[in-house]
C-alpha cells in the first residue's frame, strides 16, 4: 500500500534512456533483464504474457502469436529485427540449448520469475543506471515506453492513438491517453498557453 502523498503513477522511459540501459544491461551481462526490458517494450506485452515467453517464440520466424492471459484474446506480434538481433546475440552468449525452454526461468529452473521481484529490480536498475524517471518504473513502464515512442515517432496523431488503443486492447482512446500519460500532459499544455 502505497504511502500518503506518495506518487504512484507509473511512467514511461525516455527512448534513448531505454536503447542505454538495455546496451548497459548487456554490456554487464545481466541478459535476463536486458531482454526482459528489451522484449516488453518492443512488443508491448504485459507482465504476465512477457513471462510466458519462450526463446522459440522469438527466434522461429518473424512473426508470433500469444492469448493474452487478461483479455483471453488471441495476439500477432511481428519481431522487430533490432529486437531479434539482441535475443539471438544474448542466445548465443548465454549458450541456450533448449530454445523451449522459458526465457524468464527462476534461479532454481522451476517457473519464471516473480512480478514483484521485476518490480524491485526495475527499481534497482533505473537507480544503478541513473535513469530519470517523471514518476515510478514498474513492468507497465515497458507498455508505455512503446507508447510514448509510437505516439512521438507519429507526431501524436490520432491515427496512432487508434493503433496503440488496439494494441493495448483498450475501449477507447481516452483510456490510452490516459494510461500514456498524454491527457494529464495536455492539461498542463493548457497552463502553458496562457501568457499576458
Amino acid at each position: 500500500m502505497s504511502k500518503k502523498g506518495q506518487n504512484t503513477t507509473t511512467t514511461y522511459m525516455d527512448w534513448n534512456d531505454f536503447i542505454s540501459v538495455i546496451t548497459r544491461l548487456e554490456k554487464d551481462e545481466n541478459y535476463k533483464f536486458c531482454l526482459l526490458i528489451a522484449i516488453g517494450v518492443f512488443t508491448g506485452l504485459r507482465i504476465s504474457d512477457l513471462l510466458s515467453l519462450k526463446y522459440l517464440d522469438l527466434l522461429n520466424g518473424e512473426t508470433f502469436s500469444i492469448k493474452e492471459k487478461k483479455t483471453n484474446k488471441q495476439r500477432s506480434i511481428k519481431i522487430n529485427k533490432d529486437l531479434k538481433e539482441i535475443v539471438e546475440r544474448i542466445v548465443k552468449k548465454t549458450k541456450v540449448s533448449d530454445l523451449n525452454e522459458l526465457i524468464f526461468i527462476n534461479k532454481y529452473g522451476t517457473k519464471a520469475i516473480d512480478k514483484s521481484y521485476v518490480n524491485v529490480v526495475l527499481k534497482e536498475i533505473v537507480k544503478k543506471y541513473r535513469i530519470k524517471l517523471d514518476g515510478n518504473v514498474s513492468t507497465h513502464t515497458f507498455r508505455k515506453t512503446l507508447g510514448r515512442r509510437v505516439m512521438e515517432v507519429n507526431n501524436y496523431s490520432n491515427e496512432s492513438l487508434v493503433l496503440l488503443m488496439d494494441l493495448f486492447g483498450h475501449s477507447s482512446m481516452s483510456i490510452t491517453k490516459r494510461y500514456l500519460g498524454i491527457r494529464e500532459q495536455e492539461i498542463h499544455d493548457v497552463y502553458d498557453s496562457l501568457s499576458l
